[in-house]
C-alpha cells in the first residue's frame, strides 16, 4: 500500500490516482480525508506538460497517461532549435496519448483529458469528473503569465485553449504553479485581457513605425528587470507569429526573433 498526503497543488503535474484530499479546507467536490489509501498496481499517472520540473513525476512506475511526446509547436525555421531544449522532458512518452475528450479512470474517479496547447504543443489539462476541478498543469499558473515562447509555444494556441477553458463549467482550478485558483472564468478572463492588451501595445508602437523585437520589449515592457529581456523577447515573437497569421503585421521571411516587422497594409 502506499499512503500519501501530498498536497493538491503536486496533483496538478501529476495526478496519482484517487488522491485528491490533503486540502484544508477542501474545495467543493473534493474528499476532506487527510490520506488516501491506494495499491500500486492502481497507480495512474495523468501529465499535463513535459518539462523537466513535472514531467519527472511520472518515474513512479505507475501507468503514464498524456498527450503525447515534447515536440515544437510549428516546423522549425532554418538555423533554429526548441527554444526550451534544456528544461523540456525530450525522452518523454507515455503509456497512452490521450486525444481531446477521452477519460483516464480508475477506482472512484475520472478524469477527462482537455488539450490545452499554447505553453508547449503537448500541453494538456485534467477535469476531475463529478466535481467543479480542473488541474490546469502551465497553462493557467497561480503564480504569473504562461510563457509562450516559439518554437515550443505558440500564442495562437495558447488564446484558443483560453477561449476553449473559459467555455467550461469549472470554477477551481489546481496549476503545476502557484496556489488554487478560485473563480476560474474569471482569472481565465484575465489572462485574456492580459494578451490582448500586450498586443495592443505592440500595435500602437508599430503605428509609429517599422521596428524590431528588441525596439519592442524596451518600449512595452517599462522598468523590466535585464534578466528577463531574453524571456520577454521571445513573448513579443509568439505574438508576432499570430499576427502575422492573422495578417495584421507584416515582415519579411518567417517571424523570427531577430526580425522587423510592421503594420499590413490594408
Amino acid at each position: 500500500m502506499i499512503r500519501t498526503t501530498r498536497p493538491l497543488g503536486f496533483l496538478a503535474v501529476g495526478i496519482v490516482a484517487a488522491v485528491v484530499a490533503c486540502a484544508a479546507p477542501p474545495p467543493s467536490g473534493v474528499s476532506p480525508s487527510a490520506e488516501v489509501e491506494i495499491q500500486r498496481s492502481a497507480l495512474k499517472t495523468a501529465v499535463t506538460v513535459t518539462v523537466l520540473d513535472t514531467s519527472g513525476v511520472a518515474q513512479t512506475g505507475a501507468t503514464v497517461y498524456a498527450e503525447g511526446p515534447h515536440r515544437a509547436s510549428r516546423p522549425l525555421n532554418a538555423g533554429e532549435a526548441p527554444r526550451m531544449e534544456a528544461s523540456n522532458d525530450m525522452d518523454f512518452s507515455p503509456d497512452h496519448a490521450m486525444a481531446d475528450g477521452e477519460v483516464v479512470s480508475g477506482d472512484g474517479f475520472a478524469l477527462e483529458c482537455v488539450t490545452t496547447p499554447g505553453h508547449t504543443a503537448n500541453h494538456m489539462a485534467f477535469a476531475l469528473k463529478g466535481s467543479d476541478i480542473l488541474f490546469s498543469g502551465d497553462h493557467v499558473m497561480g503564480w504569473s503569465t504562461t510563457i509562450v515562447a516559439p518554437p515550443d509555444g505558440a500564442m495562437t494556441d495558447y488564446m484558443d485553449s483560453l477561449a476553449k477553458l473559459s467555455r467550461r463549467k469549472e470554477k477551481i482550478y489546481l496549476p503545476g504553479h502557484g496556489g488554487l485558483i478560485r473563480e476560474a472564468p474569471r482569472f481565465v478572463a484575465g489572462l485574456t485581457l492580459h494578451r490582448k492588451a500586450r498586443e495592443a501595445s505592440i500595435l500602437h508602437r508599430l503605428g509609429k513605425g517599422a521596428t524590431d523585437i528588441a525596439t519592442l520589449v524596451r518600449a512595452i515592457y517599462i522598468g523590466l528587470d535585464p534578466r528577463l529581456t531574453n524571456a520577454a523577447g521571445f513573448s513579443v515573437l509568439a505574438h508576432m507569429e499570430d499576427l502575422v497569421a492573422r495578417g495584421a503585421v507584416a515582415t519579411d521571411g518567417p517571424p523570427s526573433i531577430n526580425g522587423v516587422y510592421r503594420l499590413a497594409r490594408t
